[in-house]
Parts: C-alpha cells; sequence; structure tokens
C-alpha cells in the first residue's frame, strides 16, 4: 500500500521463564498502519498489547517476524540509520508518575530528544521545549519545574511534549490515560486527535478502554492471550463484532441509562484467562466460549478475511454472523 507507514508481519516476541517454559507474550501478530491513521489495539490486561507496542518502537528484541517502516525492516538497522529510525517513531508512556525523571526539569526532560537527534544550541531546545510546552497546553512557566510539582494529566501532557519535540512521524500511545482521572482522560484524548490533525501523525493507541478507542481510532485490533482475534476499521467491529471476544468486550462498556436494560444484555464470559506459558490447545478463547465447538479445543483457527478489510480468526464466525448472535 502507497499510504502504509507501519507494517508488522508475523511478529513475535517470547520471553524465557523458569523450568525451561517460554512465555508467548506476542505470538504471530500482524498488522498495518496507514499514514495520518491511528491502529487502536484493546484487549484485557496481560494479552501482550503493550509488549507488542514495545517491540514495534525498538525497546524489545523481537523473537521473530517483520516491522516495516515506511518499507524498511527498522529491526535491520544499525547506527545512524537506527538513530534516525528513532526520531521518526516516538512513544507516549502509560505511567506518567514514573516515565518522567524526578531529577530532571521539564525543560531538560522535553529538550533531551533534540541534544540527541538535533544540532539547536542549549537556547533553542529551551525554546523549542517551550514551544512544545504551550502546544500541549501548558505555559513556559512549566520549563524550570520538576515532575512531582505536576498533576497526573499535567505530567502525561509533559510525556506528549516530549514525543513531539523531536517531531516524529509515528507515535506508540501505550495506554496514555489508563492512570489518569476520568476527568482528565478525554481531554488528553482530544488533544491526541487534535495534534494529529494538525502534524499528521500516525497512532497505535494502546488500551483497554473499548470507548476511547472507538473515539479516536480508525482501525481497531482485538487481542487475546498474545495474539489478535479480529480487526477492522472501528465502525465495523463495533457495529457488527465478528468474534465472541470481541462481542463480550463491546458488551461490557458501560451505559449511562440504567433503565436501558444494559446489564441484562451484557455477555459475562466464565472462567480464567489462561496462562500465556501454558497455552490450551486450539483456539486459546475456547475454555471461556458459549459458542466453542470440538474443532475450537482441537485446532487454532486461521486468520481469515471476512471482507473489506476486516480478518477474524474463530472457527464459527460465519456461523455467528448468519445467525446474528
Amino acid at each position: 500500500m502507497a499510504d502504509c507507514l507501519v507494517e508488522v508481519r508475523d511478529l513475535c516476541k517470547y520471553f524465557p521463564v523458569a523450568g525451561k517454559k517460554t512465555l508467548k507474550a506476542v505470538d504471530h501478530v500482524s498488522f498495518t498502519i496507514e499514514k495520518g491513521q491511528t491502529l487502536g489495539i484493546v484487549g484485557e490486561s496481560g494479552c501482550g498489547k503493550t509488549t507488542c507496542g514495545r517491540t514495534l518502537i525498538g525497546l524489545y528484541p523481537k523473537t521473530s517476524g517483520e516491522i516495516l517502516f515506511a518499507g524498511q525492516d527498522v529491526t535491520e538497522l544499525a547506527g545512524k540509520e537506527r538513530l534516525r529510525f528513532k526520531k521518526r517513531a516516538q512513544m507516549i508512556f502509560q505511567d506518567p508518575y514514573s516515565s518522567l525523571d524526578p531529577r530532571m526539569t521539564i525543560a531538560e526532560i522535553v529538550a533531551e530528544g533534540l541534544q540527541v537527534h538535533t544540532n539547536l544550541s542549549r537556547k533553542e531546545r529551551q525554546e523549542r521545549a517551550a514551544e512544545e510546552l504551550l502546544a500541549v497546553g501548558l505555559t513556559r512557566d512549566y520549563l524550570n519545574r520538576f515532575a512531582h510539582e505536576l498533576s497526573g494529566g499535567q505530567r502525561q501532557r509533559v510525556g506528549i511534549a516530549r514525543a513531539l519535540a523531536v517531531e516524529p512521524e509515528f507515535i506508540v500511545c501505550d495506554e496514555p490515560i489508563s492512570a489518569l482521572d476520568v476527568s482528565i482522560q478525554a481531554q488528553i484524548v482530544n488533544l491526541l486527535i487534535r495534534l494529529q490533525k494538525e502534524r499528521g501523525l500516525t497512532y497505535l493507541f494502546i488500551s483497554h478502554d473499548l470507548s476511547m478507542v472507538r473515539h479516536i481510532s480508525d482501525y481497531v485490533g482485538i487481542m487475546y492471550l498474545g495474539a489478535l482475534v479480529e480487526y477492522g476499521t472501528g465502525a465495523q467491529v463495533f457495529s457488527e463484532a465478528l468474534h465472541p471476544y470481541t462481542k463480550a468486550l463491546i458488551s461490557a462498556i458501560p451505559d449511562p441509562d440504567p433503565d436501558s436494560g444494559h446489564e441484562e444484555k451484557k455477555i459475562r464470559l466464565s472462567g480464567e484467562v489462561p496462562s500465556p506459558v501454558d497455552p490450551p490447545p486450539g483456539c486459546r478463547f475456547a475454555p471461556r466460549c458459549a459458542f466453542a465447538c470440538e474443532a475450537c479445543h482441537a485446532q487454532m483457527p486461521a486468520w481469515e478475511h471476512a471482507g473489506e478489510g476486516r480478518y477474524v480468526a474463530c472457527h464459527r464466525w460465519k456461523e455467528i454472523k448468519e445467525k446474528g448472535v
């Protein structure tokens, strides 16, 4: 695709654990993100979505697969080419309390990337830092403050300014609102949307909040136990989910109307999420799935094209779609 900026092919990230076993945090994941668009990755805690983002950005080395950025495999880059990629791709971290160095001023935090990637003087870096703070809704009065003097929302704005300072094309947003008060979350998401429009940014937005993912994402990938189980546009996924796990997640979105009858329609999953160290045979969701058949427990479902850019990994998705259940 001509406008494809990020392409992930069959990505795996495994971690060795005690007893010579392997934790398959990301297992054969594939997706693409076009320039200027947002892909939202959704799933329960521990499903591997953060590990996927960190591997994509280069914080974790891949186990196998390909990560293409503007058509170039970034896992093979070294030296100046690797540094150039780091400038083009940045990350906003989940916890604004631990992702900012408490010994550095806000000016030093925001301008740190500029010191690495540009030849700007100290004064010029200071001015750029002030500009980026203004862009995220903070004044230059914050430049000489320290992280402990700021609220959670202000710290996350500093984290966003730090990512923006080197003028990246692509940003991994790793649950950027989960550690914030509910009253602040919408402000941060709307800020990210505005910055994307103004600067032509491309996002991978990782979250377990489906309402926010629905608001910000062009495409949505549903992740379960290290693997993608469904992929499509936001409109497709939220209007007609194909995978039983996606249906369960969407049914759990709170409804502000207490008389809507939403509570009775919720899909309540039984059992626990299996261990990624010792996943069950066949479909990993089968032990919790009301639609599981014999094939689901015996054979891993293939990643199937479901039409109009949609993909799903489920043995019974066609039957579920036809019956409208």
